[in-house]
């Protein structure tokens, strides 16, 4: 679920695997839809109540998980209002953050290093960046670009309250 504020978008710290920075998610498992998981999971993560959810984007992508055989997750991706206080789950989250496009871009930063192998295993759960999937995602709908050249995107996002 991408949840933006002020131009900036939540983002939590894994405390259990796969390490790295995320937008809350999770599975659908019982639930009956996406949406109804994505409303369960943003008040389980987060303590955030979905006023609307709006789909950007979808589709399978092959990405570690806790669970026997995880490998791969099919995804819907929503931006989402929501409202409420963050009351971050300490369970879950080791910590919440709310990155401008220059923090995201430097989250990407260490992930490509990490995924290089520049960074190890230990180094990375101490210090992560993006889950590698979220890199993914947020290069897909365009998050990383550079502001000359998406500018008209930015000035027409901050006016909708998205990127």
């Amino acid at each position: 679920m991408l949840v933006w504020r002020n131009g900036k978008l939540l983002l939590i710290e894994r405390k259990k695997p796969p390490f790295g920075f995320a937008p809350p998610a999770g599975h659908v498992d019982g639930r009956k839809s996406f949406e109804d998981a994505a409303q369960s999971e943003l008040q389980e993560e987060v303590g955030l109540c979905v006023k609307e959810l709006e789909l950007v984007a979808e589709g399978r992508r092959e990405n570690p998980c806790r669970r026997e055989n995880g490998t791969w997750h099919y995804w819907k991706v929503f931006h989402v209002s929501a409202f409420g206080e963050i009351n971050a789950s300490k369970c879950e989250v080791k910590r919440f953050i709310w990155c401008s496009a220059e923090d995201l871009r430097a989250l990407r930063r260490r992930t490509e290093d990490f995924l290089a192998g520049k960074i190890s295993q230990a180094e990375w759960e101490e210090r992560p960046g993006l889950e590698p999937v979220w890199s993914e995602f947020l290069t897909e709908l365009h998050y990383f670009e550079d502001r000359a050249q998406a500018s008209e995107v930015v000035v027409a996002s901050l006016q909708s309250g998205r990127p």
